[in-house]
């Protein structure tokens, strides 16, 4: 159960109530919805071309969707990340294109696919999928790889509304979400991943990811299910 008093929440957590200051709040916490885009969520796009099942990044949108009503009915700042890379693709280096395309298929960033050319901005599958779509004053932070710090305004952004406190959810578990995680703990944020509200392509790597957050006490943060976060604001 998440505790309350005045001026102190947590939300139930583990390895440690989060956050670890108690100070709970749309003044000091924010949502951040990790890459819910139709290239990871659709048939089509560039996980499914990957030769990775969608069908855990799916389960997951009815949860992140109960999130992202309760954080805009409380008023707490929301923002929503898009992998994904110039059309020239100057943003991709070519060791990472190789990569991408090192899969049965053998296609991958900027080949063509079914919801236009895969990891390209502007493309339909780039596009957030419309379940969670933003609406006006939730911002949208453009990345080209995989943490929403590198190479984005995200921490300016986090900074002057004096945000200290992250939870995180979406896909990638073991990619882009728990890779943005790290760069927010070792920032100083205290981070909280919702892990009921995040997905991998296989279920062996998102629960690898969640282990590994609560080891050492919480190195990189700590996890809460979905329900326990929409309690805790509740109060």
């Amino acid at each position: 159960m998440a505790t309350h008093v005045p001026g102190h929440t947590t939300i139930e957590s583990k390895p440690y109530p989060w956050p670890y200051n108690t100070d709970l709040g749309p003044t000091t916490t924010a949502l951040i919805i990790v890459d819910m885009q139709m290239d990871f969520c659709s048939p089509g796009g560039y996980l499914d071309s990957q030769g990775l099942s969608i069908e855990a990044t799916r389960a997951i949108i009815p949860n992140i969707h109960s999130l992202l009503y309760a954080f805009r009915s409380h008023g707490f700042p929301i923002y929503h990340t898009r992998e994904g890379h110039r059309s020239d693709l100057s943003t991709l280096s070519t060791r990472e294109q190789k990569r991408s395309r090192n899969n049965p298929s053998g296609i991958g960033i900027g080949d063509q696919g079914p919801l236009g050319r895969l990891l390209v901005r502007g493309e339909q599958g780039h596009e957030i999928i419309p379940e969670l779509s933003p609406v006006s004053g939730e911002p949208i932070i453009d990345k080209p790889g995989r943490s929403a710090f590198q190479h984005t305004d995200l921490k300016l952004l986090l900074d002057n509304r004096g945000v200290k406190n992250l939870i995180l959810c979406g896909v990638t578990t073991d990619v882009c979400v728990t890779s943005t995680m790290r760069d927010g703990n070792d920032m100083g944020f205290d981070c909280l991943l919702v892990s009921d509200a995040s997905a991998a392509g296989q279920a062996n790597l998102h629960e690898a990811s969640i282990a590994s957050i609560c080891e050492e006490g919480g190195i990189f943060g700590a996890i809460a299910v979905t329900v326990d976060v929409l309690q805790a604001l509740d109060r």
